[in-house]
C-alpha cells in the first residue's frame, strides 16, 4: 500500500503578501508632517491687531506686572559684567518653566548670594545646587541641566553663553521659548519669538492664531507680526496675562481709566476675564455700567 504523498504548500500560503493590497500608510501618515514652514511676513495680519496691541501697550505702561520686577531681564546682576549678566539671564529662563515668577525671583536671589557665575556653579556639587533651587518646578531635572550646561559653556564657549538661539537650543533643558528670550535680552537680537503657554492661550482667544501648541503659535505669529515687535512682545503680553489672571482688581481699574474703557473691557473679556463678577467683587459695578454706556 502506497503511503500518502506529503502535501506541498500552495503558492498562496507561501507568499500571503501577494494577495494583500500594497501598504499605503506611509504616504498618509507622513503627509501632515510635510506641512510647509510658515515664513516670516508671509501671512496676512489679523484685523485691527494694531489697535489692540496699542491698547495693551497703554495698559502695561506702568510696568507693574510680576514679570517687570522678577522676570529674566530684571533679575540678573549687571554690575558683575556682561558675561555674568548673560549667564544669569540664561539661568533665570532655565528656572522659569512650570514656576511662578515670584519663586524664580526668590531662587535667583539665593543663587546670587551663593555666587551665580558659571565657574562657581560648575564647582558646586549637585546636592547643594538642588537645595538652592528646590522651590522651582522640576528642580531635580533643572539641577542636572544647569550643571551639564556649565561644563559645556566653560569648555565650548569660554565661560560665556552661545550668541544665537539656535546654538542655545543645543544646551540641555533649553527649548525654543527660552532660547529666543535669552537671545533678545542678552544680545538684543531676535531670530524668533519666545512664546509661553499664556501667550499661546491669549493669542488663540483673540483669534490672532489658530494653533494647538506654543510652537505653532510662535510660527504663525512670526508669519505676520512685524519683526520690530518680536523683541518686546513676550514681556509685554506675559505681563498683561499675569495682570488679567492674578491682579484682577488692578486690571479692571486700569481698563476703566484708560483712553478706551469700552475696548479695554471687551479685550479682557475675550481673555476670559469675568468683568461682571470682578466688578461686583471690587465695588466697581457703576463704573463698568458707565463705561459700557448703560
Amino acid at each position: 500500500q502506497k503511503s500518502p504523498k506529503p502535501k506541498t504548500p500552495t503558492k498562496s500560503k507561501k507568499s500571503p503578501s501577494a494577495t494583500k493590497p500594497p501598504k499605503s500608510p506611509k504616504t498618509k501618515s507622513s503627509s501632515p508632517r510635510k506641512r510647509e514652514k510658515i515664513e516670516p511676513g508671509s501671512l496676512p495680519p489679523p484685523k485691527d491687531w494694531e489697535k489692540i496691541y496699542s491698547l495693551v501697550q497703554e495698559l502695561r505702561a506702568d510696568k507693574t506686572a510680576p514679570v517687570d520686577s522678577v522676570g529674566a531681564e530684571a533679575l540678573p546682576e549687571r554690575h558683575l559684567g556682561e558675561v555674568v549678566y548673560r549667564y544669569q539671564v540664561l539661568i533665570a529662563l532655565m528656572l522659569s518653566s512650570q514656576t511662578k515668577d515670584a519663586v524664580v525671583g526668590e531662587t535667583m536671589k539665593a543663587l546670587q548670594k551663593h555666587g551665580l557665575t558659571v565657574e562657581n556653579i560648575q564647582q558646586t556639587d549637585n546636592q547643594t545646587l538642588n537645595n538652592l533651587i528646590q522651590k522651582v518646578g522640576f528642580h531635580n531635572n533643572k539641577t542636572k541641566f544647569i550643571k551639564e550646561s556649565a561644563d559645556i559653556l566653560i569648555t565650548t564657549y569660554n565661560g560665556d553663553i552661545p550668541q544665537t538661539a539656535e546654538e542655545m537650543m543645543k544646551l540641555p533643558g533649553v527649548g525654543p521659548k527660552m532660547a529666543y528670550i535669552v537671545e533678545s535680552i542678552a544680545f538684543q537680537k531676535n531670530s524668533g519669538i519666545g512664546v509661553d503657554t499664556h501667550m499661546h492661550r491669549m493669542f488663540n482667544d483673540l483669534k490672532w492664531v489658530k494653533s494647538t501648541t506654543p510652537e505653532g503659535t510662535r510660527e504663525q505669529l512670526e508669519g505676520w507680526l512685524p519683526r520690530e515687535r518680536w523683541g518686546e512682545i513676550n514681556a509685554l503680553w506675559v505681563g498683561f496675562g499675569q495682570e488679567v489672571q492674578q491682579q484682577k482688581e488692578k486690571m479692571l481699574k486700569k481698563a476703566l481709566t484708560c483712553s478706551s474703557p469700552l475696548e479695554a473691557l471687551a479685550l479682557i473679556k475675550k481673555l476670559r476675564f469675568d468683568v461682571s463678577k470682578e466688578a461686583k467683587r471690587y465695588g466697581l459695578e457703576d463704573d463698568v455700567r458707565k463705561a459700557m454706556g448703560s
